[in-house]
C-alpha cells in the first residue's frame, strides 16, 4: 500500500499549530490515504511510560453531571455524547484520534484505497483480546467481530436504527440489507447474524479475506472513508457475547456483563452515583500510560464540582462564569495563578431556524414562517447581531475565542498546502478577520439595510410587527436564563424591540419532546461535531429533500415545505441551489483540494443566504492537574475523553506554564 506523503503531514500539523483547533489532513493523493508503518514506529517510540513519576497522579478523579447519565452500555446503540465519552475508554475501535486531531493505529495497523476511496483494505493487530469484568480472557478480536458490530447496527429490529445513516450511505448493500431487515418479524431479525454464508454476508460487501484483514467496498469513491472508521458505526461486537447474552441481554447489557477489549474496566457503576474504571489487564497497547483507578462522581451542578475542587476530592474542574470571574479579577486568590484554557470542544453552535413553526396550539405560526422565509429579515440578523457579550458567558477573559463566522468548526480538514478548510470559505466570502473588539460580521449600516427592506417586503405579505421569536430554555436552570438574558440584549441592541421581541420561553423535562417534536421554536442554538473527517458531514445535515439530513429533517423543518408560493419560493429555490452545490462538491473524489475549495463555495453560499445563523464556539476556562495538552483533539469520531497517555501534576498546571498569564492580568487590570 503507497503511503501518504509526509510532506503534507508537516505541512498540516503546522498549519494546526497556530489555529484554534487542531484537524486532519486533506492528503493530495489520488490513489489513497494510509496510515504508514513509519508513522505507528514513531507512535510507538513517543507513547508514555506505564510508571507515573514522582509528582504524577496515579488515581484520577473527575466529575460528571448527573444529569448526564449513562443510557446504555452499547456503543453501538448510543447516540448520547456521555455514553461515548465512558464507552470509548471500555471499547477499541478500529483507529484512534492523537493530539493534533490526526487518525492514528488503534485496532488496525495500517489503511488505505489503491482504487481512489471505492474500496478500503484496514489490517487488524491479532494481539486484541475481550475480556469481561473482572479481567478474564474471553474471546480474540478478530474482523468477524467488526461483521457482527456492523450487523447489529444495520439489523432494524435489533438496534432500533440508531446510527444506521452513515453505513447505509457508504457501503455497498448496507441500505438494502437494512431494509430488508425491516421486512422480517423480530424473532427472525433477531435469528440473523453475520457469520459465513449468512445474507448479511450475501448482501453488504464487506470481505475478510483472513481473521484480521477487513475490506470495505463502498458505494461510490469516500476518500474520508479511513476517518469513519473513528466513529461509533464502525465498532466491533464479539459474536461470543451475543451468543452468550442473547439479542435482548445485549440490548440491555451493563458493565458487569458487557465484553471490553478497551484500556479500562468499569468495575463499580452506582447510577446516578460514581463509577470507578480501572485498568484492563489484557489491553494489547503495553506501552501507553493509564491510571490505577478512575473515579467519576456524579454532582448535580457545576458548582457542586467547584467545591469539591476545592476540597481537594477533584482533578479538573470547567470553570463557570461566576467562579473564573471571581478568581481572574483577584491576583490574591488561591487559584488565580492556575487559570488554563479548557480543550475547546468540537461543536460548531448555530442558530438553527424553525421555517415550519407552530403556535401552542397546534395551528400554524404564519407571521414567524413568512418572516424567516424572508431572505432579507434573515440577514438583518446576520449583520446586526452583536454575540461578543453572550460569549463571555462562556468566556469571559477571551470572548473572541468563542467568536464564530462559519458552519464547519475548524481544524476538520487542510488543503494540501496546509490551508485551513474554514479560511477558503472566509475567502469565498470576502469576511475580513476579527479585531477582537467587533464580530467579524457585523455590520449595523448593512444590518439597517435589510431591516428596512425586511419591513417593505413583509409588511405588503401581510406580517406584522415587531415579530415574535420564541426561545426556549430549561424551566429549571438559572444559568440559562442569565444567558438567555443577554442574548435577548443583543436582540434589542441590534435589531431594536419594535422589529423582533425575543420570547424567552421555557420547558420542563425535555426540549425536544416539548418544544422541537410539535415546532414550537423560532430557533434553537445547538452544535454538531464532525462524526468523519469530511466538510460533508457539517454540510450534508443541511441539504434540501433528504431525509438524512439531520438539520434539515428535525430542527428547521425546511424539508415539510414542499408547496411555493409567493412567501416561501425564493428560499426553497436558494435551499435547492445550496443542496446541488453540495452534491457537486461530494462527487469531486480524485482531487481533495478541489473538493475542498468546492465545499467552500457552498458553505460560503449557506451562510450568506443565512440558512442557518453562526454563534460560537465553546472555549472555556478550567482549573487542571490534567496536562490539557495531551488530550486527544477529537475533531471528527467519539473520542472526546480516552484517558491515554495524559500528563499530570498533582499540584496543577498554571496560567503561566500555559502561556496565559498575560491575557489573564490584562483582563484583571481592566476588570480588577
Amino acid at each position: 500500500m503507497k503511503r501518504v506523503e509526509m510532506k503534507l503531514i508537516a505541512l498540516a500539523l503546522a498549519a494546526s499549530s497556530v489555529l484554534s483547533g487542531c484537524g486532519i489532513m486533506g492528503s493530495a493523493s489520488n490513489e489513497q490515504t494510509s496510515a504508514s508503518n513509519e508513522q505507528n514506529a514513531s507512535a510507538a517510540e513517543n507513547e508514555g511510560s506505564t510508571q507515573a513519576g514522582e509528582n504524577e497522579i496515579t488515581d484520577l478523579v473527575l466529575t460528571h453531571l448527573a444529569s448526564t447519565e449513562i443510557s446504555t452500555f452499547n456503543l453501538l446503540n448510543s447516540q448520547s455524547q456521555r455514553d461515548v465519552q465512558y464507552l470509548t475508554n471500555m471499547v477499541d475501535g478500529l483507529v484512534e484520534v492523537d493530539t493534533n486531531g490526526q487518525p492514528v493505529p488503534c485496532i488496525a495497523t495500517d489503511w488505505g484505497s489503491e482504487d481512489g476511496g471505492q474500496t478500503w483494505t484496514f489490517h487488524l493487530r491479532d494481539d486484541v483480546t475481550w475480556v469481561d469484568v473482572n479481567g478474564e480472557e474471553k474471546a480474540k478480536c478478530t474482523a468477524q467481530d467488526f461483521l457482527t458490530g456492523m450487523e447489529w447496527i444495520l439489523n432494524f429490529h435489533k438496534n432500533d436504527s440508531a446510527n444506521v445513516s452513515m453505513p447505509s450511505e457508504m457501503i455497498e448493500g448496507a441500505k438494502e440489507y437494512y431494509e430488508y431487515t425491516k421486512t422480517l418479524s423480530e424473532e427472525e431479525a433477531y435469528a440473523l447474524n453475520a457469520g459465513e454464508g449468512s445474507k448479511f454476508r450475501e448482501m453488504v460487501k464487506i470481505d475478510t479475506p483472513d481473521d484480521y484483514t477487513l475490506v470495505y467496498h463502498c458505494t461510490a469513491p469516500k476518500p474520508y472513508f479511513y476517518t469513519v472508521a473513528a466513529y461509533i458505526c464502525m465498532y466491533p461486537m464479539p459474536q461470543g457475547m451475543v451468543d452468550e447474552l442473547g439479542v435482548e441481554g445485549v440490548q440491555g447489557m451493563d458493565n458487569t456483563t458487557m465484553w471490553y477489549n478497551g484500556a479500562y474496566l468499569m468495575t463499580s457503576y452506582v447510577q446516578g452515583n460514581e463509577k470507578t474504571l480501572v485498568p484492563n489487564p489484557a489491553y494489547w497497547d503495553k506501552e501507553c500510560t493509564r491510571f490505577n483507578t478512575v473515579t467519576i462522581k456524579m454532582v448535580e451542578s457545576s458548582d457542586v464540582a467547584f467545591q469539591l475542587y476545592q476540597a481537594g476530592d477533584l482533578d479538573y474542574v470547567d470553570l463557570t462564569e461566576s467562579a473564573l470571574t471571581t478568581i481572574a479579577r483577584d491576583p490574591n486568590n488561591e487559584y488565580y495563578d492556575y487559570l488554563v484554557p479548557a480543550v475547546p470542544s468540537k461543536y460548531s453552535y448555530q442558530m438553527h431556524f424553525n421555517y415550519n413553526k407552530n403556535n401552542e396550539d397546534g395551528t400554524k405560526d404564519t407571521n414567524w414562517n413568512t418572516a424567516i422565509a424572508n431572505e432579507a429579515f434573515r440577514k438583518s440578523w446576520y449583520y446586526g447581531l452583536n454575540l461578543s457579550e453572550y460569549w463571555k458567558r462562556t468566556n469571559a477573559i477571551d470572548p473572541f475565542a468563542c467568536e464564530n463566522n462559519f458552519y464547519t468548526m475548524p481544524g476538520l480538514v487542510y488543503t494540501s498546502d496546509g490551508t485551513e478548510y474554514t479560511e477558503l470559505v472566509r475567502e469565498a466570502m470576502g469576511l475580513k478577520e476579527s479585531d477582537g473588539v467587533t464580530p467579524a460580521r457585523v455590520d449595523t449600516a448593512l444590518a439597517e439595510q435589510y431591516k428596512q427592506q425586511a419591513i417593505e417586503e413583509l409588511t405588503a405579505l401581510g406580517v406584522t410587527f415587531p415579530i415574535e421569536a420564541d426561545y426556549y430554555i430549561s424551566a429549571s436552570s438559572q444559568t440559562a436564563l442569565d444567558t438567555a438574558n443577554v442574548l435577548s440584549q443583543a436582540f434589542t441592541d441590534g435589531l431594536g424591540d419594535d422589529y423582533v421581541k425575543l420570547n424567552i420561553c421555557t420547558y420542563i423535562s425535555s426540549v425536544n419532546t416539548e418544544v422541537v417534536t410539535p415546532h414550537l421554536h423560532s430557533f434553537v442554538i445547538n452544535g454538531w461535531g464532525a462524526d468523519y473527517g469530511d466538510p460533508q458531514n457539517y454540510l450534508g445535515q443541511e441539504v434540501y429533500g433528504n431525509v438524512n439530513a439531520y438539520y434539515s429533517q428535525n430542527y428547521s423543518y425546511i424539508n415539510e415545505i414542499t408547496e411555493t408560493d409567493e412567501t416561501n419560493a425564493d428560499l426553497i429555490a436558494s435551499y435547492q441551489e445550496y443542496s446541488d452545490l453540495v452534491a457537486a462538491a461530494d462527487a469531486i473524489t480524485t482531487d481533495l483540494d478541489a473538493r475542498y475549495q468546492a465545499y467552500a463555495e457552498a458553505e460560503a453560499y449557506l451562510l450568506e443566504h443565512v440558512f442557518t445563523l453562526p454563534c460560537n464556539y465553546s472555549v472555556g476556562w478550567c482549573l487542571s492537574k490534567i496536562d490539557n495538552d495531551t488530550k486527544s483533539r477529537a475533531m471528527f469520531g467519539s473520542q472526546d475523553e480516552k484517558m491515554k497517555d495524559w500528563g499530570t501534576k498533582v499540584d496543577g498546571y498554571t496560567s503561566e506554564e500555559k502561556g496565559v498569564a498575560a491575557q489573564i492580568a490584562a483582563y484583571t487590570e481592566e476588570n480588577a
